[in-house]
């Protein structure tokens, strides 16, 4: 199991991002979310998490104002986990994005309190371009829309996932 010490000092296992918050919520709304170093698209579904639907695409800051942005979005939105896209090489291994994309789940847990999950986060940013290419939208268009649609099938793939009998949200790690 990997171990990782955060900012409260306490450590956590990579692939559940907060050891104090294991506890994932059975009812309620929940955010997906497509992690970039510059843009972050976020989705969420209604409570019975019956559909998805696109909310933004957050162009990041600063540390304060990108803190202040998701907790208030989880607040506003009544998020009661998060869904994060872990970036997976076609061959399965993790990345240097997957990396950050762990780190920035435990800052999301953190800040929030709410638990993080991940799922493989592959082709969904080229399955959202297609779409939008399908749409006929410009190149521009396409850039302010991608993340959150990114974001929409990252969210749609863990709750389909999840009604699945085998289906357990556990860790993407050896």
């Amino acid at each position: 199991m990997l171990w990782k010490q955060v900012n409260s000092g306490r450590l956590c296992e990579l692939g559940n991002p907060d050891s104090r918050n294991f506890e994932w919520p059975e009812a309620g709304r929940l955010a997906g979310v497509d992690y970039g170093t510059v843009r972050i698209g976020i989705a969420v579904c209604d409570p019975s998490r019956t559909w998805t639907s696109p909310l933004e695409t957050y162009t990041r800051r600063n540390a304060v104002l990108d803190q202040e942005h998701f907790v208030r979005v989880a607040k506003e939105n009544q998020i009661m986990g998060w869904v994060v896209g872990l970036p997976i090489h076609c061959d399965g291994r993790e990345s240097k994005k997957s990396e950050e994309a762990r780190e920035f789940a435990i800052w999301l847990n953190d800040i929030t309190g709410r638990p993080v999950r991940f799922v493989d986060e592959r082709y969904t940013t080229a399955l959202a371009n297609r779409m939008l290419r399908d749409a006929e939208l410009t190149h521009k268009q396409r850039k302010k829309q991608v993340d959150k649609i990114a974001a929409h099938f990252i969210l749609e793939s863990y709750l389909e996932s999840a009604k699945q009998p085998w289906f357990q949200p556990t860790p993407l790690e050896d």
